[in-house]
C-alpha cells in the first residue's frame, strides 16, 4: 500500500549538498532527505582530493577567482565564481564546526606549526589551497555531516527511495507553476509513495553514468536534471562532461579514481617505455587542466594502440606516499600494485557533469518552490571545464545559500496541497527486463564512442539518431510496466543523453571539455548553451 508523506522541505539526494542544506535549515522545519541506495552511496563519500578555498594568508580571493576563470576557458560566469570563492572560508569554517577531521599541518621547523590545516595543490591552482582529510576527504565530510543529521529529530533520513518524478501544478491541471513535491519509489515495498512539500530540493548529483567508463558510483544517472527538464526547467552547458584523466585500469577495479592530488605532489605520467609525455602537450605538464591531460592520454593511447598509460609516484619516499595517500596505496595493493615502487596503470573516465539545471545564486530553478544544488546544477562556476576541488566547495556554498532563501520564503509559502496517489492501475509487472539491460548497455556504449573525449558531427548525428529510438522504446516500456530503479534510471539517463547530444551539436567550436574535430578552433565570443523544454514558461 502506497503512503503519503508531508514535509516542509523535501531533499532528493543525501550527499554533501543535500546534507548541508538540511543541517543549515532551522530545527523547527520538517525535512526529508532521500537516498536511492544506502545513504553513503553518493559521489561525496568517494571524493578523495579535497575542497578548494582561500585559507592561507599567501593566497587571495582574486587569485582563486582568476585560476577558476582560466580553467573555465572563458565560459565561467564571473559573478558566480566570485560568489563561490568569497564564501569559501566561511563554508570551511562551518565544516570544521560540524566535526570534519581535516588533516592538520605538521610542517617541521615552524614553532606554531604554520597554518592549522595542511593544504595541497592540484591542477590549475596557482596556490596550495586544497584542504583535505588525507586522501579520503569525501568520506570524512560525509560521515561528519551524517552524524550531525542523525542527531537532528526534525531530519528524516530515508534510504532505498528513488524519486520517479516531480509533482507540479501544471501536471495536476492546477493553475500555477509551483512544484508541490515528488513521487518516490520505495524499493523495500515496490510501491510509489507521494511526498508533498512546501519546497523541494534536487541534490541528486550528476550524470556520468551515461558513459561506459566512469569514476562515479552507480547512482549518478542524471535523475535531478531529467526530472527538472520534464518539470519545465531550462538546462545549460551539458556538452561539458569532465573526464578524469586517471582511473585505475584493472579488470577488477570498478570505477576507482586515482586522486589528482598525486600529480599535485609530483606524480608523473609515463608511456610504457617510461617516457614522460605531458610536457609535449602543456607547459604545466602533469598539472595542466584535466581536459588537457585527459585528451593527451587519449591521444597517446590511440597513437600507440595501448590500453592505458602509467602514473608514477614511486620516486617519492615510501613513507611520504603511505602517509599522504593511504586509500590509494591500500586499494592498489589489493590489486597487486605497490605504488611506492611501481607505476599505476590508468585510463580516463567520465567524472563530472559541468552543466545542469539553471539556477541563480540562491539555488532557485525556473519552477517556483523547486531548488537545485550541487552537481545537478549549472551555476556558471565551472564554465567549459571544472577546476579541481571546486565542486565540493560549490555544494556547500550553494546549499547554505539555498537554505537561507528557503527560510526567507517560508512565511510566504502556501499550505501543503493534497496530492493524488500514484496511479499504477494501468501497468503490469514486466516479464522482459532484459530489454532494460540491453538498452542500458547500448546507451552507455554509443555515448562513450560518439559523445566522448573527442567528437565529430557524424558521431553526434549517429548518437542523436540512436537516442531518439531508445527514448521511444523506453517511453513505451515505462507506460506499460511497473517502475523499478533500473527503469527509472534508464529513462533519466536517456533523457540526459539526448540533452548532452543536442547541446554538443549546438556548439560549433572546441572549448574546454568539448573538443570536436570538425570545429577545432575557439569562436571569438564565449556563449553558454541553454536548452528550454517545451513546457518552459519563462
Amino acid at each position: 500500500m502506497s503512503q503519503h508523506f508531508q514535509h516542509d522541505v523535501l531533499v532528493i539526494g543525501s550527499g554533501a549538498a543535500g546534507l548541508t542544506l538540511a543541517l543549515t535549515l532551522p530545527s523547527h522545519l520538517r525535512i526529508a532527505v532521500l537516498s536511492k541506495g544506502e545513504l553513503s552511496q553518493g559521489s561525496t563519500f568517494w571524493a578523495q582530493g579535497g575542497v578548494a578555498a582561500v585559507l592561507d594568508d599567501a593566497d587571495t580571493v582574486e587569485s582563486h577567482v582568476e585560476d577558476t576563470l582560466v580553467a573555465g576557458a572563458g565560459l565561467c560566469r564571473e559573478d558566480a565564481v566570485k560568489f563561490t570563492v568569497e564564501h569559501s572560508r566561511e563554508a570551511i569554517q562551518w565544516l570544521i564546526e560540524q566535526g570534519v577531521p581535516f588533516t592538520r599541518d605538521h610542517e617541521p621547523g615552524r614553532e606554531d606549526g604554520g597554518f592549522e590545516f595542511h593544504l595541497t595543490r592540484e591542477g590549475g591552482h596557482s596556490h596550495r589551497r586544497i584542504i583535505h582529510a588525507a586522501d579520503a576527504t569525501g568520506a570524512a565530510i560525509f560521515n561528519a555531516l551524517l552524524e550531525q543529521a542523525r542527531q537532528r529529530p526534525n531530519i528524516e533520513l530515508l534510504s532505498q527511495r528513488v524519486a520517479v518524478d516531480l509533482i507540479t501544478e501544471p501536471k495536476l491541471g492546477i493553475e500555477g507553476q509551483r512544484c508541490l513535491g515528488a513521487y518516490v519509489l520505495d524499493r523495500a515495498t515496490g510501491e510509489v509513495d507521494t511526498f508533498s512539500a512546501r519546497f523541494t530540493v534536487l541534490a541528486s548529483g550528476g550524470a556520468s553514468k551515461v558513459y561506459l567508463y566512469t569514476s562515479n558510483p552507480d547512482g549518478n544517472s542524471g535523475d535531478g536534471i531529467a526530472m527538472a527538464w520534464r518539470a519545465g526547467c531550462r538546462v545549460g552547458n551539458l556538452e561539458f562532461n569532465q573526464f578524469h584523466p586517471t582511473c585505475l585500469y584493472h579488470p577488477q577495479a570498478k570505477s576507482f579514481l586515482i586522486t589528482e592530488a598525486l600529480r599535485g605532489e609530483g606524480a608523473l605520467l609515463r608511456l610504457p617505455n617510461g617516457e614522460r609525455f605531458m610536457p609535449r602537450f602543456h607547459a604545466l605538464g602533469e598539472l595542466a587542466p584535466r581536459d588537457v591531460v585527459a585528451r593527451a592520454i587519449d591521444h597517446e593511447m590511440k597513437r600507440l594502440g595501448i590500453d592505458y598509460v602509467y602514473l608514477d609516484i614511486s620516486h617519492k619516499p615510501a613513507e611520504f606516499i603511505r602517509e599522504h595517500f593511504p586509500t590509494v596505496y591500500e586499494r592498489c595493493l589489493d590489486f597487486g600494485i605497490d605504488i611506492t615502487c611501481e607505476p599505476i596503470p590508468v585510463v580516463p573516465a567520465a567524472h563530472y557533469t559541468c552543466g545542469g539545471v539553471l539556477v541563480d545564486s540562491r539555488g532557485r530553478t525556473d519552477v517556483p518552490n523547486l531548488y537545485a544544488i550541487g552537481e545537478t546544477t549549472f551555476t556558471g562556476l565551472h564554465g567549459a571545464n571544472r577546476m579541481a576541488s571546486n565542486s565540493l566547495l560549490e555544494c556547500f556554498v550553494y546549499a547554505r545559500s539555498a537554505a537561507a532563501d528557503i527560510l526567507a520564503e517560508l512565511p510566504k509559502a502556501q499550505d501543503l496541497v493534497a496530492l493524488p496517489c500514484w496511479d499504477a492501475s494501468q501497468v503490469t509487472d514486466s516479464d522482459e527486463d532484459v530489454i532494460i539491460a540491453h538498452n542500458w548497455d547500448e546507451l552507455r556504449r554509443f555515448m562513450w564512442d560518439y559523445v566522448g573525449i573527442v567528437r565529430t558531427n557524424k558521431r553526434l548525428a549517429r548518437a542523436q539518431h540512436r537516442v531518439r529510438l531508445l527514448l521511444d522504446e523506453i517511453d513505451e516500456f515505462y507506460s506499460n510496466y511497473k517502475v523499478s530503479r533500473d527503469l527509472i534510471e534508464l529513462r533519466n539517463l536517456a533523457q540526459v543523453a539526448e540533452l548532452i547530444i543536442n547541446s554538443a551539436m549546438q556548439r560549433h567550436e572546441s572549448r574546454g571539455l568539448h573538443y570536436t574535430l570538425d570545429y577545432p578552433d575557439l569562436l571569438p565570443e564565449a556563449r553558454d548553451t541553454i536548452l528550454a523544454p517545451p513546457t518552459y514558461g519563462g
